[in-house]
């Protein structure tokens, strides 16, 4: 099938980080998905926003998507519901209620699940139980309104330290790469078979003090300012905004940055 107006929702892993371009800017696995769909009249609008989550998706990006009338919509989103605490069950009913809005509109709608983070934090096991919430409230919206569902939590890639970023939350270049290969291949569209294949080699495990390094350089700055807004009123992504937040055709730096 050919895609002409594809739109991308969710947080930071559908903004693009950790996929940094030279430039500073974000690339990520909807901008590598655009360029494979890049033909003569393709335009894609990337409207996700660093922080958000479901229930602020679904007022914030949901209306916009609507109005550019898309054939192809993508939503990635969820991790900041699981990581700000909600419920299981409140979690299922802001997935169902964000896949309910966007199939209501959009031919072709793509959702995703998360991987486990256990298996690269120390303590992620105690998000284990939201996050097969989630899971699971991904797969029953999917098959209850008919989205493509790209199911990557028993993706082998999680093992790997090299699919991911610093944080170990946020995708590599080489996450966003991989991800962006599910979803053509979920999609049935050809694509680059190195984006899905197995790295060279084996990662190195992390040490006593890689953890270290991570919990003083990554968690604790984090845990920080996520208190330091919250006694002030601000909520994850304030103050960013989308990076493409019109549908537009590909540049031709774009496509040099595959």
């Amino acid at each position: 099938m050919k895609y002409q107006r594809f739109v991308a929702l969710g947080d930071s892993c559908a903004e693009g980080l950790d996929d940094l371009l030279p430039d500073g800017r974000y690339r990520g696995w909807a901008d590598r998905v655009a360029s494979v769909l890049d033909a003569p009249g393709f335009r894609y609008a990337n409207l996700a926003v660093r922080g958000r989550r479901l229930d602020q998706m679904l007022v914030e990006q949901v209306p916009s998507a609507s109005a550019l009338e898309p054939d192809l919509v993508a939503v990635f989103c969820g991790s900041n519901d699981v990581m700000s605490g909600a419920s299981g069950t409140e979690i299922a009913r802001r997935v169902d209620a964000a896949v309910r809005a966007v199939t209501s509109f959009a031919p072709v709608v793509a959702v995703f699940t998360l991987s486990d983070i256990s298996h690269r934090m120390p303590f992620g096991w105690r998000l284990s139980p939201r996050i097969e919430a989630l899971n699971s409230a991904v797969r029953t919206a999917a098959s209850r309104y008919g989205a493509v569902l790209v199911d990557v939590a028993a993706d082998e890639a999680v093992h790997d330290s090299r699919y991911f970023g610093p944080d170990r939350l946020h995708l590599s270049s080489l996450g966003h790469r991989r991800l962006a290969g599910h979803l053509l291949s979920a999609l049935d569209l050809d694509h680059d078979p190195a984006w899905l294949a197995p790295l060279p080699g084996v990662a190195a495990p992390a040490s006593v003090l890689d953890h270290w390094r991570w919990l003083r350089e990554q968690v604790l700055p984090v845990a920080y300012t996520r208190t330091r807004n919250k006694l002030i009123g601000r909520q994850p992504g304030d103050g960013f905004t989308p990076k493409r937040p019109q549908l537009a055709p590909l540049t031709w730096q774009q496509h040099a940055a595959r």
